[in-house]
């Protein structure tokens, strides 16, 4: 019986935690998608390699370059109205040597040599020089300090992300009331609540919102009086909204770990020969 309880508590918590998860990292991309987040995102980083802060000089060139920008040139319309969320790097390198060589007739050093940037121009003139002329040398350079400068950005994005995730998780977290405190101690009392919990569903479809409502979760009384259970409900909002930082993938995949071991039977009693010659159990 300890055993069956144990596992059921864990069942209806990992469900809980992983459906959480699902729904905040839904939330998540939409609002990335609504607000252009990583495509801001990008712009900001080009605009501080290239420094060029009012995207008036060379990132405006480099985005108005249909490899940079698949849908057509900015130019009359409003500045930068179209903006990619990924650059390939080698597309990058060969938008930004483009916007470089503005006439055949300029030598690329000379281009180079004329940027009115100076942390820019020694970038470019050191990759220029350790390629030693090579075109193709100089390419892969540029496409390598950008690669390292994406980098950083996709490091920044992380954090910036993880911040967002776990506000969202803890604003969804007091609107239905998903206390992991008291979650734990109403499965750990009736464990048949998790019961009806069949494995970790493939998205969040109607059926996956019916099991959780099964939960304990949700306010019974609004608003809540400030006293020491009220402290003891926000420790537990804390625990619900930090969990759901490891991301739904790893909470559904512990959950069908767990659901395949409550679903396994009981090991069969192994046959062994008596010594008269019949079978007996062992």
């Amino acid at each position: 019986m300890f055993g069956s309880t144990v596992l059921e508590v864990a069942i209806g918590l990992t469900f809980c935690y992983g459906t959480m998860a699902l729904v905040v990292s839904t939330l998540q991309e939409a609002l990335a998608a609504a607000f252009s987040l990583r495509a801001n995102m990008l712009l900001a980083a080009i605009k501080r390699m290239l420094d060029d802060p009012r995207c008036e000089a060379l990132a405006q060139s480099l985005y108005d370059h249909p490899l940079v920008n698949p849908h057509g040139s900015t130019k009359g319309r409003t500045p930068l109205a179209v903006r990619p969320s990924y650059i390939e790097p080698a597309h990058f390198a060969i938008a930004l040597l483009d916007s470089l060589r503005t006439s055949p007739a300029i030598p690329l050093q000379a281009a180079i040599e004329a940027l009115p940037d100076e942390q820019v121009r020694r970038v470019l003139l050191a990759l220029y020089r350790q390629s030693g002329g090579d075109l193709q040398r100089f390419q892969d350079g540029i496409a390598g300090w950008f690669n390292s400068a994406m980098e950083r950005l996709s490091g920044v994005y992380k954090r910036r992300q993880l911040l967002i995730s776990f506000l969202l998780a803890m604003l969804l977290t007091i609107m239905l009331n998903v206390d992991s405190i008291h979650l734990f101690q109403t499965l750990w009392q009736n464990p048949a609540l998790a019961a009806q919990i069949k494995g970790a569903p493939g998205m969040l479809d109607a059926e996956t919102l019916r099991q959780l409502w099964e939960l304990p979760i949700g306010w019974t009384t609004f608003p809540p009086v400030f006293d020491t259970a009220f402290a003891l409900q926000v420790a537990g909002w804390f625990i619900t909204a930090g969990t759901t930082l490891f991301g739904a993938p790893f909470w559904f995949d512990l959950l069908q770990r767990a659901v395949q071991l409550r679903s396994t039977g009981a090991k069969p009693q192994e046959k062994r020969t008596a010594p008269d010659g019949t079978l007996a159990q062992s």
